[in-house]
């Protein structure tokens, strides 16, 4: 008995091989689901993490664990449907620690000052993006200091999680 609804997904020429051309990427639904999967749970620390970051520059966690889930879902869809492109996109770590505890913490600037120069930023970025400027900018970056500046990020989220487990190992 062939069920229509089981052709949605397991079916190669179903409409998720057809929608995301999966076979001219040289892939299967299978794959992509389990790739997927494997994804989300690289990625769902971000959940969990983001709102106690966050929440040290007084921000309410269950607001920012809320917007957290609603950004990434819904930005994780649009790059699927609109770039065809199996990318998941959610807050970065290192910038959230820097806003909560350099902008906020170490520059006493409130949160909501914060987040209005970030969306000012960001037109900013879209403008440089969208006139190829940002493009030429990072290629002219030595490759070096890239990855210099990529460690330094990494360094720096490891050190706010030590010292957050260190204070709470010592109690």
């Amino acid at each position: 008995m062939n069920n229509d609804n089981t052709d949605y997904v397991s079916n190669e020429s179903g409409t998720l091989s057809r929608l995301f051309k999966l076979p001219q990427h040289g892939t299967t639904v299978r794959t992509e689901l389990i790739a997927g999967m494997t994804t989300f749970l690289t990625m769902v620390y971000i959940v969990f993490v983001n709102p106690q970051i966050l929440g040290a520059a007084q921000m309410d966690p269950k607001v920012v664990f809320v917007t957290t889930c609603l950004i990434a879902g819904i930005g994780s869809i649009a790059m699927g449907i609109f770039a065809n492109l199996p990318v998941a996109l959610a807050p970065a770590m290192g910038l959230n620690a820097f806003f909560a505890f350099v902008v906020v913490g170490a520059m006493g600037i409130s949160w909501q000052t914060g987040m209005g120069a970030i969306f000012w930023g960001a037109i900013g970025l879209f403008l440089l993006t969208l006139f190829r400027i940002r493009y030429w900018m990072i290629s002219n970056i030595p490759l070096s200091l890239r990855i210099g500046i990529t460690s330094g990020i990494g360094l720096f989220i490891a050190l706010m999680g030590l010292k957050k487990h260190w204070r709470y190992c010592r109690q």
